[in-house]
């Protein structure tokens, strides 16, 4: 029994050493705990709409203030014409805008009924849906309350029109997701495991005194899986535009130069994490635990950014994963060209050049 505690103390006191062992155990179910209580939501708060009021009376201004008086909705902007509405909705800058007919008031009280239009961005059914729902049950609980004072009824009917995704199909949203997550997996995982995979057998460095230069070596590992992830962007687009009906309302081109600097930005990761890894176990944990969970939880692939708290959102921006669905999203399901995405490809280049940089540094540090 004695010699059973005495291996059972030896372990722990190798697990306690190993800060990496005790990072994994104690620190992992905390970021679970946190990133799933806080992202996993099916609520919508905070959104950001439009209106459009043509009528500016005292029944729509009522209307306006119920629905700002939500935590649901967060009215971003009045605009005055039709136009401002769809810039709003391609700049991504509004998820909803409700637009009144004119001579709201006078047209309720004289006909007894009056209109109004909801419009959607449904790149994003299931929150598109969520929101409409929300608007509809203020709409009516402000027409019940208004009935309430009068003999005869009162109908304030809304009429709701999806934008880009009219049918509601959920490859809209998986698709892109799908796109970014597979990317960066294959390309950073791989690319780090192959480069830890010569350091661990002791072969880099023979690769790296031949007469070929240091960084055509890396190189070299990277072009496969360059190739190979564009193969897979090939084959997930093809299949997606005839199996699933998505569209590519955008330019080409444009998509697929975005896609090519996102491959490099992965690629670049890999790279990065492969200076830090000392085993392949190492590469394929921090790629699985350290990209994984923020593209799926982070990116806005499967959970609405805008829910969560402040803090996570300031860490979604450090998701490369988000500023590629959000380009890719634009692009074929918007059909909008570069002068609404440039941000976003800004955004991707910098961080392709930060963890190229930062991984010379470091790959020089190692080879001292």
């Amino acid at each position: 029994m004695m010699q059973l505690l005495t291996f059972i103390r030896k372990e722990f006191h190798h697990i306690l050493r190993d800060t990496r062992s005790m990072l994994i155990l104690i620190g992992l179910p905390i970021v679970q705990l946190l990133l799933f209580g806080f992202a996993i939501t099916t609520e919508v708060r905070n959104a950001k709409i439009a209106v459009l009021d043509s009528s500016k009376d005292a029944i729509t201004q009522q209307i306006i203030t119920k629905i700002e008086s939500s935590d649901y909705f967060d009215i971003d902007r009045t605009i005055s014409s039709n136009e401002e509405i769809q810039n709003a909705f391609k700049s991504g800058e509004i998820k909803l805008a409700i637009v009144f007919q004119q001579n709201f008031e006078t047209e309720l009280f004289h006909s007894r009924k009056a209109g109004l239009q909801v419009l959607a961005d449904a790149t994003d059914p299931n929150q598109a849906t969520t929101l409409t729902n929300y608007v509809s049950s203020i709409i009516s609980d402000y027409q019940s309350e208004l009935n309430k004072q009068n003999k005869l009824p009162y109908n304030i009917s809304s009429v709701t029109r999806m934008l880009y995704n009219p049918q509601l199909k959920g490859a809209y949203t998986s698709v892109p997701g799908v796109m970014g997550m597979i990317l960066l997996l294959i390309s950073a995982m791989m690319t780090s495991i192959s480069i830890v995979k010569e350091k661990e057998l002791g072969t880099m460095e023979l690769l790296l005194v031949s007469p070929m230069k240091p960084w055509l070596v890396v190189v070299s590992k990277v072009i496969p899986y360059f190739i190979i992830s564009f193969i897979n962007v090939l084959t997930i687009l093809i299949l997606s535009t005839l199996i699933l009906g998505l569209p590519i309302k955008g330019s080409i081109f444009l998509l697929t130069t975005s896609t090519v600097i996102y491959i490099f930005c992965a690629l670049s990761l890999g790279i990065l994490i492969s200076t830090i890894s000392e085993t392949q176990q190492a590469a394929m944990l921090i790629s699985l635990l350290g990209l994984m969970l923020p593209v799926v939880m982070l990116s806005g692939y499967a959970f609405p950014i805008a829910n969560m708290p402040w803090i996570l959102q300031v860490l979604s921006n450090f998701v490369p994963a988000k500023w590629y669905i959000i380009i890719v999203k634009n692009i074929m399901i918007k059909g909008i060209g570069i002068e609404m995405i440039w941000k976003e490809l800004l955004i991707l280049l910098s961080m392709t050049t930060f963890f190229i940089i930062i991984s010379i540094k470091r790959f020089k540090i190692r080879l001292q």
